[in-house]
């Protein structure tokens, strides 16, 4: 039972921890680098980095997409983004960014107007097609609101991995919405339908993972993405404290082993990593695999030409997300993830940092690794 902290006068709360507040502890042995591992498997498909990228406009085109494929991840399309609404998606997306150097809240104004444009299927599946013809693995997201509806279109465009996505969603999404006319997506019943696996999330909690977990979730995600963009804390007063959130989902997914007689959910951390040593935290922690954005958007082949965003700027009427100058550290995709680094403050070799963590603490594989010993700073 986690801790109790008295907060006043009969209110208490739980106390939770952040990556900054552990350090992952060395074991008695050490081992090589060359013989660790960071491999990871998804339904049928095996991924050398345990990367998803964040479905961004910002982070992933379909060019990106295929590049982070390459490299060994998983790149993951915006199915309600630009590609999926506009013709001349690295025009609507260059307008953004003009906007965004003299005033980034006309840039959110930007992008609101350009999303109210409706997804045009032709224009997703084109999207799709691009990723599938450079033999990356197709995955793309949706919003719980709009799974029903797209759903459809992305399994005709050949998507292989579906991600249902929102701030915080719950394994039934109960609408308000007016344009929502089909009634509460049971995500049970929705899933159930698919032959493709499907990675459903945020959450931030070990009842919500459990309740996600039962729908038949190949992957639940923790967390919403959390960056110097995103404001769902300031806007909702709602934050995700990573580092607890991603052990009590780890225990969700024992506990639904258990309760199944073998059935493995992955636990995909999103948000809060800023360095390597974030990333490495996140695993031991309990991740299978983490979803990165920010840090991809300080490549500069990243569509959003250094400034980063998460999707719901784009809300109509609460965006919560901002848009943020992200510092250049590398020219390519390729030497943030895997190297080599040029400096020391583990914003590159993302990967090649997890791999020389493992290896320092003698662990060779993920699964391992997530049985490394943690301390609390304070």
């Amino acid at each position: 039972m986690r801790e109790q902290v008295e907060i006043g006068r009969n209110r208490s709360a739980q106390r939770s921890y952040v990556f900054d507040d552990l350090d992952i502890v060395p074991s008695r042995r050490t081992r090589s680098s060359s013989a660790v591992s960071t491999a990871w498997q998804l339904d049928a498909y095996r991924f050398e980095l345990p990367l998803l990228t964040h479905p961004t406009d910002a982070v992933v085109s379909p060019a990106t997409a295929a590049r982070v494929g390459e490299l060994g991840g998983l790149g993951v399309l915006n199915a309600e983004g630009l590609w999926a609404r506009h013709a001349e998606a690295e025009k609507a997306l260059g307008e953004v960014v003009t906007r965004a150097a003299t005033d980034p809240a006309e840039a959110v104004a930007e992008l609101q107007r350009l999303h109210a444009a409706p997804v045009q299927p032709a224009l997703l599946t084109e999207a799709l097609d691009r990723v599938r013809t450079a033999g990356a693995t197709v995955a793309a997201r949706v919003s719980p609101q709009h799974a029903r509806e797209l759903t459809p279109t992305l399994l005709a465009a050949g998507v292989e991995v579906l991600v249902v996505q929102g701030t915080i969603i719950s394994a039934e999404h109960v609408p308000g919405d007016h344009a929502e006319t089909d009634g509460p997506l049971d995500l049970e019943d929705f899933i159930e339908g698919l032959d493709i696996p499907v990675v459903a999330g945020g959450v931030g909690d070990y009842r919500t993972a459990m309740h996600l977990m039962r729908t038949g979730a190949a992957g639940v995600i923790v967390g919403y993405g959390q960056s110097a963009a995103t404001t769902t804390d300031d806007v909702l007063g709602i934050g995700v404290p990573m580092a607890t959130a991603l052990v009590d989902a780890a225990a969700a997914r024992r506990d639904y082993l258990d309760e199944t007689g073998g059935r493995y959910v992955h636990v995909i951390a999103d948000g809060a990593m800023s360095t390597s040593g974030d990333i490495a935290k996140a695993i031991a922690c309990g991740a299978d695999a983490v979803m990165l954005g920010e840090q991809l958007a300080a490549a500069e082949e990243a569509p959003g030409g250094g400034w980063y965003w998460t999707p719901s700027a784009a809300h109509p009427s609460l965006p919560r997300s901002g848009i943020t100058r992200v510092p250049t550290v590398a020219a390519d995709l390729a030497t943030v993830l895997t190297g080599p680094a040029r400096s020391g403050a583990g914003t590159m070799n993302l990967f090649g940092a997890l791999r020389r963590a493992m290896a320092k603490t003698g662990y060779s594989d993920l699964k391992e690794f997530q049985r490394v010993g943690l301390s609390v700073r304070r």
